[in-house]
């Protein structure tokens, strides 16, 4: 299937400051994702950002990259701008990685683009929970998947809750419970990315923090690519950092 990654990558952040620009082994961290991206055989891979140092680090190392408006309120809107200034088609596949995973597996792009079919106009992604302190942790967004693989639900909370497991003891996972964490990949046929500005904010979103609750309240389907172990994590703190910059120094 042929598809396109499109990066949104901004300056501003709370915690790390500057965070696209952040040196990994003498590249800027957005052009080490995008060369990742590159990896999984996507058509083109293109940075979409609202700052020129980004602009220029990308041209400097020969990444494809789109200036966008500052205003947007998402990532999903930033590539949906340059989705459209790119002209793609109406069926073409898009997918969103963020700025921030410089060592996401080509591989779990590539897979996630597959998931999207006629009837299916997103697709994501997830891997088991094999910790039990992670099914507790609202920092770790899980989703429950009906029979064919389309999401159910997304929440911050235990689901599914092992009713009788989670009775006699909540320090061990059950036998047999299998949870899923949601991993933050995203594709979208640009079709429906271009109308998914237009969606109206859903309680359920506003409620449990997680924007993809939107398109399940309107009744789009989201199908859930579902790999075997925990990809690399990607960088939102200072000790992310360090952990990435060992990898690329080594």
């Amino acid at each position: 299937m042929s598809f396109t990654v499109i990066i949104p990558a901004r300056l501003a952040s709370t915690r790390l400051p500057n965070k696209p620009l952040a040196d990994l082994g003498g590249k800027p961290m957005v052009v080490r994702v995008a060369e990742r991206a590159a990896r999984s055989g996507a058509a083109q891979v293109v940075v979409a950002t609202d700052h020129a140092d980004i602009v220029a680090a990308c041209r400097q190392h020969g990444i494809a990259v789109q200036m966008t408006r500052a205003d947007h309120p998402s990532g999903t809107d930033r590539i949906a701008e340059v989705a459209a200034a790119l002209g793609l088609a109406p069926d073409a596949v898009v997918v969103n990685v963020q700025g921030d995973e410089p060592l996401i597996d080509p591989d779990l792009i590539a897979a996630t683009a597959a998931c999207i079919a006629p009837a299916v106009p997103m697709a994501t992604a997830a891997h088991p929970i094999t910790e039990v302190a992670e099914v507790f942790n609202p920092n770790v967004v899980k989703v429950v998947l009906d029979q064919v693989g389309r999401a159910l639900y997304f929440s911050r909370a235990a689901i599914p809750w092992h009713r009788d497991g989670f009775a006699r003891t909540i320090e061990t996972l059950p036998a047999g419970y299998a949870p899923l964490r949601h991993i933050g990949l995203y594709a979208y046929r640009n079709a429906f990315l271009q109308a998914y500005p237009q969606l109206a904010v859903s309680p359920l979103e506003q409620i449990e923090a997680l924007e993809q609750l939107r398109v399940l309240w309107h009744g789009y389907p989201i199908a859930v690519h579902v790999t075997g172990s925990a990809p690399a994590a990607g960088v939102d703190t200072p000790e992310d950092l360090a952990r990435v910059r060992r990898f690329f120094d080594g």
